[in-house]
């Protein structure tokens, strides 16, 4: 694989437009068989036990299969290298049916020996999603195509997460080698160009001829191309070198349109500040329930969606969606732009004469955000001090570089999928670990209780997170996943970009 990048046509780090490109997604005469996404995110690895999801869920779609797949539902489950499924009584052993005709880009079978293989590497790996799997005690092949999985307790999102990164299949040949960061083998519809791809700026993919389910394979060839901001990725749209692309930055949406795309959007993530350190370890203040509700109160949330989302979005001030059991109207009024009230806060807290945050700041991020933010906290005595993280902010919020940030983050179209996301104690957005005894109280009856039971937990567990101020949400933005004249998507209720298969050229 090509580290330099000079074999590109066009620098996109740079921001300028791809022009010139063979090959353009629009108006070409292979605009049917050749597919070019556009992405701000690069994968941080291609080995399957280490992999996100996400915005680089499609890296990991185009060349590995999962165990199930996840309907654009979010919820809804379908056969994809396991056939069929069943749990026993207490939902603790999951007994899997998996495909006998399927082998990896190598030529390696899928059996389910290599299937627990797998598992059991991505519960032990470095994924940041691998506490979803936390439960999984065992992994092991009954006989060649039946698959055994036990639970320490049930989970109630397991399967479902048998349907992102924690159920990709890897090439077992491929285990431990010195290329398995750079160089997948899996048995997806894809197979990575090492020689056409440059790390970190353009991907490139071509269909694998044995893929086992060749008729949901749309185009021969895939590219996803990186861009370093939203102003480079809007230059590659205006240049029609894009088929289609994920859109973070509200503020360029008119501008994509006039350029010929739709943006199909949905009110899938909320925006607003994630107050990770609730114990104060990074920041004193922060472990403080009343600056953290101060930081609420201190910030006007219709304004931002005004400002920075440019109205595109719907107000909220809970991470829970509207279709959650947990969602409560009455939750959104309980921080109302105060700043008299977050003064007061502060000073209760002990923090009379101000405090310092120190917020970390993206590319992707909308422009427009920082300095409102920056006025609206030092209108109540915070300080701020932005620090610019490059490329680098997943990963330094994942290893607890800071206390809190602003960001957009999902929220899953299954209750239980959420909780475990970005509330529970091993969660993969509740980067602190932080544990409170209330939360893993309702946790426990969300898991094991009646429906009825689990629907008042789920609701009681959400207004204690809105009291103990755990987030500062603002509104849930509009997602937008842009596509040119010939292409379609059904968009992911339950992921930030669509799933690879529901790309398609129309008809």
């Amino acid at each position: 694989m090509r580290l330099k990048k000079t074999a590109l046509c066009a620098t996109v780090a740079a921001g300028l437009a791809l022009a010139g490109c063979s090959g353009g997604a629009s108006g070409s005469a292979q605009a049917q068989k050749n597919i070019t996404l556009g992405n701000l995110l690069a994968p941080a690895t291609f080995e399957a036990r280490n992999f996100n999801w996400g915005n680089q869920s499609v890296y990991a779609q185009a060349v590995y299969d999962t165990l199930v797949k996840i309907s654009s539902s979010g919820h809804d489950l379908q056969p994809s290298l396991a056939t069929s499924w069943e749990y026993n009584a207490d939902k603790t052993v999951l007994t899997m049916k998996l495909r006998d005709d399927v082998t990896f880009s190598d030529g390696t079978p899928f059996t389910a020996d290599v299937a627990a293989q797998n598992l059991l590497r991505f519960r032990d790996g470095t994924s940041p999603q691998k506490p979803k799997v936390a439960d999984m005690v065992d992994a092991k092949a009954q006989d060649k195509t039946t698959l055994v999985i036990t639970l320490k307790q049930a989970n109630p999102a397991f399967l479902l997460y048998l349907g992102q990164a924690a159920g990709l299949m890897e090439s077992p040949a491929q285990f431990g080698k010195s290329d398995v960061q750079t160089k997948p083998v899996g048995s997806g519809p894809y197979t990575l160009n090492t020689s056409k791809t440059v790390v970190g700026t353009s991907y490139v993919f071509d269909k694998n001829p044995k893929y086992w389910d060749a008729k949901s394979v749309q185009y021969d060839t895939l590219t996803i191309n990186v861009y370093a901001d939203s102003t480079s990725e809007l230059n590659a749209l205006r240049g029609k070198q894009l088929t289609a692309a994920a859109i973070n930055d509200p503020s360029i949406v008119s501008q994509v349109e006039a350029a010929g795309f739709k943006a199909n959007g949905q009110n899938l993530n909320f925006a607003g500040l994630l107050l990770f350190d609730r114990s104060g370890k990074t920041n004193p203040a922060l472990g403080n329930v009343k600056v953290r509700q101060a930081i609420n109160y201190a910030i006007d949330a219709d304004a931002m969606l005004k400002a920075v989302a440019q109205g595109r979005g719907v107000p909220t001030r809970q991470v829970f969606p509207e279709s959650s059991a947990g969602y409560d109207a009455s939750l959104n009024a309980v921080y109302k732009f105060d700043p008299a009230k977050a003064k007061q806060l502060l000073a209760e807290a002990g923090f009379a004469n101000g405090l310092e945050l120190t917020i970390p700041t993206s590319p992707g991020f909308p422009k427009s955000l920082w300095p409102l933010l920056q006025q609206q906290l030092g209108d109540v005595g915070i300080k701020t001090k932005f620090v610019d993280t490059g490329q680098n902010l997943i990963a330094d919020l994942q290893s607890q570089k800071y206390g809190l940030s602003y960001f957009t983050l999902q929220r899953d179209a299954n209750d239980w999928m959420l909780i475990s996301n970005m509330i529970a104690p091993n969660g993969t957005w509740n980067t602190f670990k932080y544990q409170d005894p209330t939360v893993s109280a309702l946790m426990e009856k969300i898991r094991t209780g009646s429906d009825t039971d689990k629907n008042a937990a789920v609701k009681e567990l959400n207004k204690y997170i809105v009291d103990q101020a755990w987030f500062d949400p603002w509104y849930s933005q509009t997602n937008y996943f842009a596509t040119d004249s010939k292409t379609t998507v059904d968009l992911n209720q339950g992921n930030a970009w669509p799933n690879l298969w529901d790309i398609k050229p129309k008809a």
